[in-house]
């Protein structure tokens, strides 16, 4: 299997917590279930995920106006130009707001000159002269990080396609807090737009089932190796808080030991697995996607996240870049997407095609209402621990 590892540009803004390694046992897929629990009903037995139940995880998507994936390769229509607009954007670094894929799927690239705007054409891709320049957005989003940061229930993210900077809050902020934002954002005008966000925010970690630990249920992201060891991701705000990992409820069949994790700030963990698992990702269909890359995720990508909560899921990024004030801290360069999350889908993957893309971190909603679920991008882990996708 071809492995590469697209490097991030540093962004680690919080203290990697380390923790002392030993072993598990068995490897997972990515975003497995392979055993579930139900709760206090089974007599200690573990009931397989049939294809039945896969069916209805689909069927209940669907049911709801939602994609389910049945086969196929999900989220894998628009990996090139994607792609493309990413490393565009990396390219032209500080003169460019970010890039996104418009309604027909074209990669778009903002700009700020004409020399920026042919290179951007001559690489097959379109340019959008921003109405509002870097700096400007950029001055904006760090005033909204002095002033709301802590505000739960908050976030923000600058979109491309409209040279604005988007503000969200949830259910929760009233009052004082809604007051706190109003304020912050007074002085913006037609820079913000303001987007209310049904539910509340949270990072969503349960006692359940999938990978466990210390009463905590998660799931496992992506299986990594590092100087030929075998390791897995999964969020930061699971790893903060289990260090011995299994694959039943009961703790009889290990995984692995958490050895680094980071949350707030980020939210991804580094677990030590005690043998291979696969490098695909299970999509709850009787099939697994083969993850061969790790990749950036783009504003308009269609993409896929796979969890043990709800199995397969699609939906679109909306921002990338995203700063999300949890009640437990803020994290920030957040990928933000359509697709729906339920707590203890923490820690899955979202990926487009063969490629990785990001962990679940949280959101608000859930996948019968809908919602909006916030992901840490994979390739900043990977950086972090020197590792690849296996």
């Amino acid at each position: 299997m071809r492995r590469r590892n697209h490097a991030r540009k540093s962004r680690l803004r919080a203290a990697v917590v380390g923790t002392v390694a030993a072993a598990g046992s068995a490897g997972l897929l990515a975003g497995a279930l392979y055993a579930v629990q139900p709760p206090d009903r089974s007599g200690g037995r573990q009931a397989t995920l049939t294809g039945e139940q896969a069916a209805k995880l689909d069927r209940r998507a669907a049911d709801n106006g939602r994609r389910g994936v049945r086969g196929g390769t999900p989220g894998a229509g628009n990996g090139a130009a994607a792609a493309l607009a990413v490393r565009l954007a990396d390219r032209l670094g500080e003169r460019t707001a970010g890039s996104y894929l418009d309604s027909a799927g074209r990669p778009v690239v903002t700009v700020t000159n004409a020399s920026d705007a042919a290179m951007v054409r001559r690489a097959g891709a379109v340019p959008k002269t921003l109405e509002r320049g870097p700096a400007s957005l950029n001055r904006m989003t760090a005033a909204l990080r002095r002033s709301t940061s802590g505000v739960p229930g908050t976030g923000w993210a600058v979109d491309p396609a409209t040279s604005k900077v988007t503000v969200w809050t949830d259910d929760s902020v009233t009052g004082t807090r809604m007051a706190a934002v109003r304020r912050a954002t007074a002085g913006m005008g037609t820079a913000v737009r303001m987007v209310r966000i049904p539910g509340r925010l949270r990072t969503l970690a349960l006692g359940g089932d999938a990978i466990f630990g210390q009463g905590i249920r998660c799931s496992l992201g992506f299986n990594v190796t590092r100087g030929g060891a075998d390791f897995f991701l999964t969020a930061g705000h699971c790893g903060n808080e289990v260090r011995a990992w299994t694959a039943d409820q009961q703790g009889a069949e290990a995984l692995g030991t958490t050895v680094q994790s980071s949350f707030p700030g980020n939210d991804f963990a580094l677990v030590q697995a005690d043998a291979a698992g696969e490098g695909s990702v299970n999509l709850y269909n009787g099939q697994a996607q083969d993850i061969t890359e790790a990749g950036e995720a783009v504003v308009g990508q269609e993409v896929a996240r796979s969890g043990s909560t709800t199995g397969v899921h699609t939906g679109n990024v909306t921002a990338t870049n995203a700063t999300v004030n949890f009640p437990e801290g803020t994290v920030t360069g957040m990928i933000q997407t359509t697709v729906c999350a339920e707590p203890g889908d923490s820690g899955g993957p979202l990926f487009a095609g063969s490629t990785a893309l990001g962990l679940t971190s949280g959101g608000s909603g859930d996948c019968q209402s809908g919602g909006v679920t916030f992901f840490q991008p994979v390739t900043e882990p990977l950086q972090a621990f020197d590792a690849e996708v296996s």
